[in-house]
Formats: C-alpha cells, sequence, structure tokens
C-alpha cells in the first residue's frame, strides 16, 4: 500500500481502497488484496488472549475471523479452483485456542500467497472455470466468480472485524 491509503483515525492508520485503474483482473486482486490487508490491520496491537475473545454471543472472535478466511482462501483457490487437497474448513470448530495473533495472521499471510498464486496463474483467464465447487451439487466456479466472491466473502468479515476491535478496545477505522 502507498502512502496515500492510510490516514489518521483514533490513533491508528485508516486504509483507504486502492486507486487503481487497470485491468479487470488487477483490479479485482488489488481490492481483495487491500480488504485482506484491513482485516490483518484488525490484530495488530492485541493481546493474544483479547483476539481470542469473543466479541458476540455466536462466539466469533477476531482469531476465529483470520482463522476461518484463512481456510476460505484455501478452500476455494486451492481445493476448489486448482484442485489440491487442503485441510476442510470445520465452521463448527472450536475457538482458537492457544493461537497466537502472531501465528495466525502468519498462516493468513501463508494462505493469501499461495492464493495469489493460483489467482496470479489465471490472469488471462477468468472466465475459466475451477476443478470443483464448495456449493453442492454445482459447477465449478471461473476464476472471476472466485474473486468476486472473495471480495464479497472478506468484505463482510473485514466490517465484523471492525466491530469486534472497537468493542475491544475503541479502536476504529479500516
Amino acid at each position: 500500500m502507498t502512502d496515500d491509503t492510510a490516514t489518521a483515525t483514533g490513533g491508528r492508520a485508516d486504509l483507504r481502497p486502492p486507486g487503481i485503474n487497470a485491468d479487470e483482473h488487477s483490479t479485482l486482486l488489488a481490492f481483495l488484496d487491500y480488504l485482506r490487508t484491513c482485516v490483518i490491520a484488525k490484530t495488530e496491537g492485541l493481546l493474544d488472549e483479547d483476539a481470542r475473545r469473543p466479541g458476540v454471543a455466536s462466539g466469533t472472535s477476531l482469531l476465529w475471523l483470520v482463522r476461518h478466511l484463512t481456510a476460505v482462501e484455501l478452500n476455494w483457490f486451492l481445493w476448489a479452483y486448482r484442485g489440491e487437497d487442503v485441510e476442510p474448513w470445520d465452521d463448527d470448530a472450536p475457538s482458537p485456542g492457544d493461537e497466537t495473533v502472531a501465528e495466525s495472521v502468519a498462516a493468513y499471510r501463508a494462505a493469501i500467497a499461495r492464493a495469489n498464486e493460483v489467482i496470479t496463474s489465471a490472469a488471462d483467464r477468468l472466465d475459466r472455470p475451477g476443478v470443483r465447487s464448495l456449493r453442492p451439487n454445482a459447477e465449478a466456479p471461473s476464476m472471476r466468480w472466485l474473486l468476486v466472491h472473495m471480495i464479497e466473502e472478506t468484505a463482510r468479515h473485514a466490517g465484523h472485524a471492525d466491530i469486534l476491535r472497537e468493542r475491544l478496545d475503541g479502536s476504529v477505522g479500516r
């Protein structure tokens, strides 16, 4: 991110959407990367126990969101699109246990790097379907569908992360 993407908000940097005028693939990936960065930023400076603390009755915590998004990246881009074997995500999995913020963010960054390799390899074939789908009885989606879906998924959870972080310490901003 360039310096013009952040402004001060309540003592924290407020990330701004990317200013990009590029082809469809580059634009979609830039917005997905921006949202990924926003989620990671919500964990910065938190104690591990605070990041594990559920902020709503459903039990959702910031670390749960990071773990979920890690799995979603791997499930859609590697398992569904590329056809690789990855450990399936269990939405009923217990809370993050003794995982640290650093460990969770590192795993998310690694998943993002692997997903970006798949995304980059399909830069000129956005309409090409992947190998399989996570949606029951559905055709394998195209890379375009995956990128739009992951923007929607990550944006939704970035909003959840905004609320959870504000509830923890009053921190606001993207």
